[in-house]
């Protein structure tokens, strides 16, 4: 833990924002150090131009192969494109849109240049697509979501509006490499563009978002109770959807913070001594807690607003995992639009609780590898009503139970905690308190243990035959998984369980590190248990 852990920035903890831009477009990539090539992992490509892994020949490149990418599929509706308030965003879409607009790609941008988040633009997709089976829209949203501001991230969403699934990933990683070694020769750009946005169409991601709101939420139920909400977009895209939102439903909703500043010099410093715009974080939402007191519920969003993060009077800034528990357990109470049928959607490295809630629901359970795209489809055919993940990230069904978004919406989730006060007249985090009551109260933990590159990937391809332990803390061991089961995909890693525990370990995709996401129905020193265990049960399984 940073000794400065939850207190507020300081001027050396700053970006230089000039020397930011200016490295975007002055660095170029070295295609030979893999720190420097395309890569694309649970959320687009990620990276920082001070260190060439995020520079305009990488935006440029990742563009042209999109392009390609979507001729090839017979995409030829509209490309909508948003960026958050991440400093690389905005040059970065600058850079693709002149790739798109030269290639004769019909785009649709943001409407007086605004900020988009993320459940936005898939809203965005999902509307257009509707009941068409031509002229299909898909997106990019340029983001690094919740990641330090120096960070630059760009992702591509196809036509079922959520993150693309790792073939279409790999080709489009694969071939921006191959454009990069070229010298970005087969790029073509529209420098007119630049500036200007010449020949880019608009479309007011805002307006059209916060008008279906009353489709999804029970806004008349939050109004009518006089509910008090604290929504703090932590200088994120969804400073002025608050706003709006509380015009338009006239709700007791107040918007907190400072508003845009790419220096984040207004946030409270992450457990590692970073800023990082983690609404899940106690550290990072220090100062959001201090509102706890004056509102029923507080909120946060990520930079992209894909994120949530729920505060309550009564229990301070909840646990995600407990969170999606209550969530779940009163949509699914709470929705008679909804199929009887309609499964309930968690990763496998969330709580178990949230396994217990599904059973005493009557609903069938889909545990999927981390990582929300595994949801989009359930989502998209209704199949799964509610799909959640850890790291706080959710999205769920419209009243009458078609797809909203089939990205993370943490917007919504926020919202929901509203009418879950309205409604019901207790808190999430007192709701919480019932759920432990009926099913135990799990204590849950995730570590990162030392792992060299070559351990991480023996890791990542690990099968559950390669767990030769028969116990754990003291418990047989029931299951030892490489591969989830709701949907048989690889997990990347393993999930050991027992009848009162269970821990994961997943090779990190950026650092030298192995994470540990382990949990306990026992107890805090159970728990520390489990942990120990795991680690020693994961490096004989590396050894071996």
């Amino acid at each position: 833990m940073h000794e400065r852990a939850g207190t507020v920035a300081t001027a050396s903890d700053l970006i230089n924002v000039e020397e930011l831009l200016d490295a975007y477009s002055r660095i170029i990539p070295d295609p030979s150090d893999s720190t420097q090539r395309v890569a694309f992992g649970t959320s687009g490509h990620r990276g920082t131009s001070l260190n060439g892994s995020f520079n305009e020949q990488h935006i440029l490149a990742i563009t042209q192969a999109i392009v390609e990418y979507r001729a090839g599929q017979g995409i030829t509706g509209p490309l909508f494109i948003g960026r958050d308030t991440h400093a690389l965003s905005a040059p970065a879409e600058q850079s693709a849109l002149r790739v798109l607009v030269a290639n004769g790609v019909s785009v649709l941008a943001s409407a007086d240049d605004e900020f988009v988040p993320t459940p936005a633009l898939s809203h965005a997709i999902l509307t257009h697509n509707r009941d068409r089976t031509t002229d299909l829209a898909d997106g990019i949203i340029i983001t690094p979501s919740h990641n330090p501001p120096q960070d630059g991230g760009f992702k591509y969403n196809p036509p079922h509006g959520g993150p693309a699934d790792s073939d279409v990933t790999s080709w489009i990683a694969n071939r921006a490499n191959e454009i990069v070694e070229g010298g970005l020769a087969e790029v073509k750009q529209d420098s007119a563009v630049a500036g200007s946005f010449l020949n880019v169409g608009r479309y007011d991601f805002l307006e059209n978002y916060v008008a279906d709101l009353e489709n999804i939420i029970n806004v008349e139920a939050i109004r009518a109770a006089g509910v008090r909400i604290g929504a703090d977009p932590l200088g994120g895209a969804s400073v002025a959807y608050w706003a709006a939102i509380a015009e338009r439903y006239d709700l007791n909703l107040t918007v907190l913070g400072p508003g845009v500043d790419p220096r984040w010099a207004f946030m409270t410093l992450d457990w590692d001594g970073k800023i990082r715009m983690d609404p899940s974080s106690k550290h990072a939402m220090a100062s959001v807690l201090t509102y706890r007191d004056e509102f029923d519920v507080v909120t946060g969003n990520d930079a992209d607003a894909d994120r949530h993060g729920i505060v309550t009077p009564d229990a301070g800034l909840m646990n995600p995992n407990h969170y999606l528990a209550v969530a779940i357990d009163y949509l699914y109470q709470n929705r008679p639009g909804w199929s009887p049928d309609a499964a309930v959607g968690k990763t496998l490295v969330s709580s178990q609780i949230i396994n217990h809630v599904a059973d005493s629901l009557g609903r069938k359970l889909v545990e999927v590898p981390v990582g929300f795209k595994w949801f989009v489809d359930g989502l998209l055919n209704g199949s799964i009503a509610f799909g959640g993940e850890e790291s706080a990230g959710a999205s769920f069904l419209r009243l009458d139970g078609s797809v909203w978004t089939t990205d993370k919406d943490g917007i919504l989730l926020a919202l929901l905690a509203a009418e879950i006060i309205a409604v019901t007249g207790k808190t999430p985090s007192e709701r919480y308190r019932e759920l432990t009551d009926r099913f135990g109260a799990p204590v849950y933990e995730r570590v990162d243990a030392a792992a060299t590159p070559e351990q991480k990937a023996v890791l990542g391809r690990l099968s559950g035959a390669s767990i030769t332990a028969t116990e754990l803390a003291g418990d047989p061991i029931i299951a030892a998984l490489s591969e989830a089961p709701g949907n048989g995909a690889a997990i990347g890693g393993v999930k050991v369980e027992t009848e009162r525990a269970w821990f994961a370990a997943r090779p990190s995709g950026t650092e030298n590190v192995y994470k540990i996401y382990a949990e306990s129905f026992i107890g805090e020193d159970h728990l520390r248990e489990v942990q120990v265990e795991a680690k020693r049960i994961v490096d004989a399984a590396l050894e071996g």
